[in-house]
């Protein structure tokens, strides 16, 4: 009888789900499904847009050099089955997994960019971008960088085994997104807009 009652309460919480996704392929812009409804995210500026296309070219190289994975470009949109997220949208990213269609990625990223916007600063913030780094982690992604273009430590580094603990790179310095991309490193200065300078 348990079974009989929880298989239909299952199912209807996918087609749920499923239109969710299908109301998010209307929408102009990037956005998540997270809480049970869909999180419309703020315009990429210009800075933003400049860094997540330098890193997502690294990210081609690195895919092309390897003969495998996918390089991601901002606002690529990967499922997950989490109990209050289902999907993610960063705004860099490396996927190794299945064959990809026409839909969404079907599973998180092994590699995520979280590139902040002018918003992303203070103890709330910092809350919601800890929260969505646990999400990642727990989705499956081994490395989410958090990319700070206002500061000198401009790439942290979290990784699932000791996502407390980021590893810190400035703009002299060479990041790299082990273990989730092997050998692949990232001169800091290559991804920063000609005119950068730290805020802070």
């Amino acid at each position: 009888m348990a079974h009989a009652l929880t298989t239909p309460k299952k199912a209807e919480t996918q087609l749920w789900i499923d239109d969710l996704f299908r109301q998010l392929e209307e929408i102009e812009g990037k956005a998540e499904i997270v809480d049970g409804g869909i999180f419309l995210m703020s315009p990429a500026d210009a800075w933003h847009t400049i860094v997540s296309g330098l890193i997502y070219a690294q990210l081609l190289a690195y895919q092309k050099k390897i003969g495998r994975g996918i390089a991601v470009s901002d606002n690529g949109t990967f499922r997950c089955e989490l109990p209050h997220r289902q999907s993610f949208s960063p705004d860099a990213a490396f996927y190794v997994g299945p064959d990809v269609d026409m839909g969404p990625f079907p599973l998180a990223p092994i590699f995520a960019v979280e590139i902040r916007s002018q918003h992303d600063y203070g103890a709330h913030a910092e809350r919601v971008m800890a929260a969505k780094r646990e999400d990642y982690f727990a989705a499956g992604t081994m490395v989410v960088w958090d990319v700070d273009l206002l500061s000198t430590n401009l790439v942290k580094a979290y990784r699932r085994d000791a996502p407390e603990v980021p590893a810190i790179f400035s703009d002299v310095e060479i990041a790299d997104a082990e273990p989730a991309l092997p050998g692949w490193k990232a001169t800091v200065r290559e991804f920063l807009p000609g005119n950068w300078k730290p805020a802070r």
